[in-house]
C-alpha cells in the first residue's frame, strides 16, 4: 500500500510540473505576440501549435476580446493555477 502511494504521489509531482510548463508556455507565447515574431521560426510555430487548443477552447465559452487585447492567456493560467492549488495539498495529505 505505502508503494501505491509513493507512485501516486510521484505521478501527482508529474502532472503538477507539466502544468507549471504549460502556464510558462502561454507567459512566453503572449509575450511573443506582442513582438509580432516571424511565424515561420520552428519555435514560434510550435508554441502556437501547443497553445491554440487550449485557447481556442476558452474562446468557445468566453469572450476574451476586449478592445484588441486577448484575455485567454489569463483565463487559463488562472484556471491552471487553480488546478495546482486544489492539487498541492491533496498529493502532500497522501
Amino acid at each position: 500500500m505505502n508503494m501505491l502511494m509513493e507512485i501516486v504521489q510521484g505521478l501527482g509531482s508529474i502532472i503538477l510540473s507539466l502544468v507549471n510548463i504549460y502556464v510558462w508556455v502561454i507567459i512566453v507565447t503572449s509575450l511573443l505576440s506582442f513582438v509580432n515574431p516571424d511565424p515561420y521560426n520552428p519555435v514560434v510555430m510550435f508554441l502556437h501549435r501547443v497553445t491554440q487548443p487550449a485557447y481556442r477552447l476558452v474562446r468557445r465559452f468566453i469572450r476574451t476580446d476586449f478592445n484588441g487585447l486577448d484575455l485567454a492567456p489569463l483565463v487559463i493560467i488562472i484556471a491552471l493555477q487553480v488546478i495546482i492549488v486544489l492539487l498541492s495539498p491533496l498529493l502532500h495529505s497522501l
